[in-house]
């Protein structure tokens, strides 16, 4: 019988959002939506949760539902960051997985999270993402909707902004639809990592790739390493990232939409 699959969630929720001041406490049909985000970690089959951040009212906020919360430095540049000091004051083993979920993904599917931590066991790679179809030629040509490709073997060959891979031929003649000749996908911002490669990895410079394309996995990319990309078993809603996706969100939780 295989062994159980053992992971832990962290959810960074930084409270000084530059377009959503407050986002982590939003409120969502009732609830500060860093509630809801809890309750897809916790769904996932996680062995632990933890949310950190460096906020008093989101530990305040989060208090009440039973989880640890980890305070963590106000200076980190990102979410990563606040991660590989959260392992570290838990004293994880290298070996440990840990999933990223971000803050803002109230709607993140359990099963996603889940083969998140999945894709990462099954290989020795140091990061595991997922990614999902694009389905109509606006999500290609979209910046704010990452694209990837990947090798034969299902590892990230590289991220863009841009619409990749480039259908020559196809986009001579028409943009408006998606060529039958390929495949393209969007990547989901759900990581997992061992412990010991997310220390290291807040060690790497920023690459130059990372600066051009304002996307931090490319730092390990360019710094050589490998990340597994698994395909979701299931669609992942975007996130909230502005107000309009709040009032998305809170239409499509509430029974709006």
């Amino acid at each position: 019988m295989a062994e159980p699959l053992e992971f832990v969630v962290v959810i960074p929720a930084r409270y000084a959002s530059t377009r959503l001041p407050g986002k982590p406490l939003a409120g969502i049909a009732g609830r500060p939506m860093i509630a809801h985000v809890v309750d897809r970690a916790r769904e996932s089959g996680a062995m632990e949760v933890v949310v950190a951040t460096d906020d008093e009212r989101v530990r305040n906020a989060v208090a009440p539902l039973g989880i640890e919360v980890a305070m963590t430095s106000p200076a980190h540049a990102s979410g990563t960051d606040r991660l590989a000091e959260v392992a570290a004051q838990r004293g994880w083993a290298d070996s440990r997985i840990l999933v990223n979920l971000q803050g803002d993904e109230p709607q993140a599917p359990p099963a996603a999270i889940r083969a998140c931590a999945e894709a990462l066991a099954r290989t020795d790679a140091p990061i595991a993402t997922l990614a999902v179809p694009i389905v109509d030629a606006a999500q290609l040509f979209d910046p704010n909707c990452v694209k990837l490709v990947r090798d034969a073997a299902g590892n990230a060959l590289y991220f863009s902004r841009a619409p990749i891979p480039w259908a020559r031929d196809a986009f001579v003649h028409d943009r408006l639809g998606l060529p039958q000749s390929g495949r393209w996908w969007r990547h989901v911002g759900l990581y997992g990592y061992r412990c010991g490669a997310l220390a290291e990895f807040t060690r790497l410079p920023p690459g130059m790739l990372e600066q051009v394309e304002s996307l931090e996995q490319l730092r390990a990319l360019e710094a050589g390493w490998r990340i597994a990309v698994a395909t979701s078993p299931v669609g992942i809603p975007a996130g909230v990232d502005t107000p309009e996706d709040l009032e998305r969100v809170r239409a499509e939780m509430e029974g709006r939409a």
